[in-house]
């Protein structure tokens, strides 16, 4: 894990958890401006490909204008050489992008997450470009001490999609608890060859009612 500047940690929980066939990419919704909330519907997963998303943690504008970009780069990367881009090289681009930035930089930590032919995968990016791969789990953002404790206690090698979204959940229920900046309800995205899943408000705050801690 990667250390993060102070400023851009302020206000978020974002995780992503590497599964048997995919990732599950998760985030509450609350955005803060410092001590307000901004909003409590804010989006922070975004829908690179049909198999890459990203997470973002920090300055909505500057999140918003990279999700876009990189929506962008990867069509034109696939109309260019006739496939996908593979996670690895969507979270090097992102990367080179920061990178070439680093002076008026964008205040951003985000989650690159998916599945290409090597499997599936999540990496860190943040804001000056460096990029690391996370071989199981991750977490950004103000509540990530939180979340990171449930991570470490409850993840295993190999689990299924319903058990790494039941983490997911609960990792965010932990430091939604806990950390100001995060709350106001649950977003999460599966992605696996087959699909790209961002399931509903129901879904979800059913998974969290079953829940017992």
């Amino acid at each position: 894990m990667m250390q993060q500047p102070q400023e851009i940690m302020h206000g978020t929980t974002t995780i992503g958890i590497v599964f048997s066939e995919g990732v599950v990419l998760a985030t509450e919704k609350r955005a803060t401006m410092g001590y307000m909330i901004a909003s409590k519907n804010a989006k922070k997963i975004y829908k690179i490909t049909d198999a890459i998303g990203m997470t973002t943690a920090g300055g909505v504008g500057d999140a918003q204008q990279l999700a876009r970009l990189m929506s962008v780069e990867s069509n034109l990367f696939e109309i260019r050489r006739g496939r996908g881009i593979t996670v690895g090289a969507s979270a090097t681009l992102l990367s080179n992008y920061l990178n070439q930035n680093r002076y008026f930089p964008y205040y951003v930590q985000l989650l690159v997450g998916g599945i290409d032919e090597s499997g599936p995968s999540v990496y860190s990016v943040d804001a000056m470009g460096g990029a690391t791969r996370e071989d199981d789990f991750v977490a950004t953002g103000s509540g990530s001490p939180m979340a990171f404790g449930v991570l470490e206690d409850r993840y295993a090698s190999g689990m299924t999609e319903s058990e790494a979204i039941e983490l997911a959940v609960r990792s965010l229920k932990s430091a939604m608890r806990r950390d100001a900046g995060s709350g106001e309800g649950f977003q999460l995205a599966v992605i696996t060859k087959e699909k790209f899943e961002v399931l509903d408000d129901s879904q979800l705050d059913q998974i969290a009612a079953s829940l017992r801690n």
